[in-house]
């Protein structure tokens, strides 16, 4: 009796999780999509009679320094943010996913060039290579979608090289190879659907690192220049502000807070759902 109480326990408190998880991507994948739609004012248009002004019906997040609507630059701060993670995330699971199947089932001298250029990858911290990339190379969106996603190759790697040494001596595995298949169609067809697990979860936490990623160099003025619309430049502009006006900091510290939070809880939910062990 207790055991079931404490499973259905434990079973409410991840679908709550889940609910609410998925519930904040929903909106901002919306607000993203329906930004010109859904902002009720430009997010550029100024007007210095309305400088900080707090919570109101005319401006319901407040305005900022120069007299711009908070709610608008926040809904069109999303369609950043998610082009940028979606992108960069891509291309470190494409990439990162090829170069794992590859170190994991040739082994020998294609696993140690592989693993020890992933290793040479992680030796850097994100944040410090990001910064030394865009410095030289510029800020403009697609420069920072490569670059974010050339980050995220490595742990996309690692985890797929991992996954694939795990399952490659597999009896499925093996009968496949015994049947003449190719080494190619092994990889895609045998091996690749059934490590799709952790890639999911790594892709789940990789859409929160790449929000906080652009975030944090668009708040060092490395992201997309003005008066496009970022989160990170919103706090970098709000801080010199904080006690005049302490919403035009909060709103978009609390939407990054928010937004990464529900990326990380959605990829713990997707672990536990597809991970025997801790079901």
């Amino acid at each position: 009796m207790r055991k079931a109480k404490r499973t259905n326990i434990l079973g409410f408190y991840r679908d709550s999780r889940l609910l609410l998880a998925t519930a904040v991507v929903v909106v901002i994948v919306i607000a993203a999509i329906g930004a010109p739609v859904l902002a009720p004012r430009s997010p550029e248009a100024m007007n210095a009679g309305n400088r900080l002004e707090g919570p109101s019906a005319s401006f319901v997040l407040g305005t900022d320094s120069f007299g711009r609507d908070l709610l608008s630059r926040i809904i069109h701060g999303a369609r950043l943010s998610l082009t940028v993670s979606v992108g960069s995330v891509l291309i470190g699971t494409v990439v990162g996913t090829i170069l794992g199947l590859l170190a994991g089932y040739f082994g020998r001298t294609t696993e140690m060039v592989l693993m020890r250029l992933v290793d040479l990858l992680l030796a850097f911290p994100s944040i410090l290579s990001a910064l030394f990339v865009v410095a030289f190379v510029g800020t403009d969106v697609s420069t920072l979608i490569v670059t974010i996603g050339i980050l995220f190759v490595p742990e996309f790697a690692r985890i797929v090289h991992g996954a694939v040494l795990a399952t490659k001596q597999l009896d499925y595995v093996e009968a496949a190879r015994t049947v003449g298949n190719s080494d190619p169609r092994i990889m895609v067809r045998a091996i690749l659907p059934n490590i799709l697990a952790p890639i999911a979860v790594q892709v789940s936490l990789a859409m929160g690192g790449a929000i906080l990623l652009e975030s944090s160099l668009s708040f060092l003025g490395l992201g997309p220049p003005p008066p496009t619309s970022s989160w990170g430049r919103m706090v970098a502009d709000a801080a010199s502000f904080m006690r005049l006006s302490p919403f035009v900091l909060i709103w978009p510290a609390a939407v990054i807070a928010i937004v990464v939070l529900a990326f990380n809880i959605l990829g713990d939910v997707i672990r536990d759902r597809l991970d025997p062990r801790l079901r």
